[in-house]
């Protein structure tokens, strides 16, 4: 299936910073591109570490409360002390950076900086290197995908090219993003499948399935011969 690539979406003319570049010039980039943080990467374009806006905004406020915390022991009350402190990208930046690769799903990059919550990822290439920026906004391009794009991608990758039907086999219908199955097919594991992978499509808000199947193969064992077809290398993946 065609899952449109991080790389796709990302922006390639990225805001970055060095282990030297000192804490003004860092700040500076930030309000002259209008963004919340930047990478900072090393003499192979290679990124350590991360940098955003509350990076910048620990050291204002260590300085002004410094007095009162200099008697915390935690690790968070560390690395800000050290922030504090810092006078160069490299002591500001938070590290290991969170990152993606250009040929990763976007559904992967979302999942990503949903898990780490976070606004924006460096995008490397197959060697590791900076190669873009995608931020939340590149991501929800794919939410602006036309219903008519959708439907076209679930009958030519599914029902067509991964199930081997007719474009006409079962009902698609598609609104804001809501697809709906209808109809009937011959396996019980052919509507896991398309219910499965119709969800999977970018740009697909929800799926009803109300498909129907003629035979329930879903209790044979894989090696009876009846199980054998098309479909199946496709729900060992399920």
């Amino acid at each position: 299936m065609k899952h449109q690539k991080t790389g796709n979406v990302m922006t390639s003319d990225v805001a970055r910073a060095v282990y030297a570049t000192p804490f003004k010039e860092v700040a500076a980039l930030l309000a002259q591109h209008r963004i919340s943080g930047l990478p900072v990467v090393d003499e192979d374009e290679k990124v350590i570490g991360v940098i955003s806006e509350t990076d910048l905004m620990i050291r204002q406020a260590e300085q002004e409360y410094g007095g009162m915390r200099r008697f915390r022991l935690t690790r968070s009350a560390r690395r800000a002390a050290v922030k504090a402190r810092a006078r160069t990208a490299g002591q500001l930046m938070s590290t290991p950076p969170i990152t993606v690769r250009a040929d990763d799903s976007i559904a992967r990059a979302a999942r990503t900086m949903a898990e780490h919550r976070v606004e924006r990822l460096p995008v490397l290439d197959e060697e590791n290197r900076l190669v873009g920026i995608v931020t939340r906004r590149d991501l929800l391009q794919i939410f602006l995908r036309t219903d008519e794009d959708i439907r076209a991608e679930v009958i030519d990758e599914i029902l067509v090219r991964t199930l081997w039907l007719s474009p006409h086999a079962i009902g698609v219908s598609v609104t804001d993003g809501v697809v709906t199955l209808d109809g009937r097919l011959e396996r019980q594991s052919e509507v896991t499948i398309a219910a499965h992978m119709t969800g999977q499509i970018n740009g697909v808000v929800a799926v009803v399935n109300h498909l129907t199947h003629r035979y329930d193969d879903s209790r044979l064992r894989p090696a009876e011969p009846a199980v054998h077809g098309v479909a199946d290398d496709w729900l060992r993946k399920l």
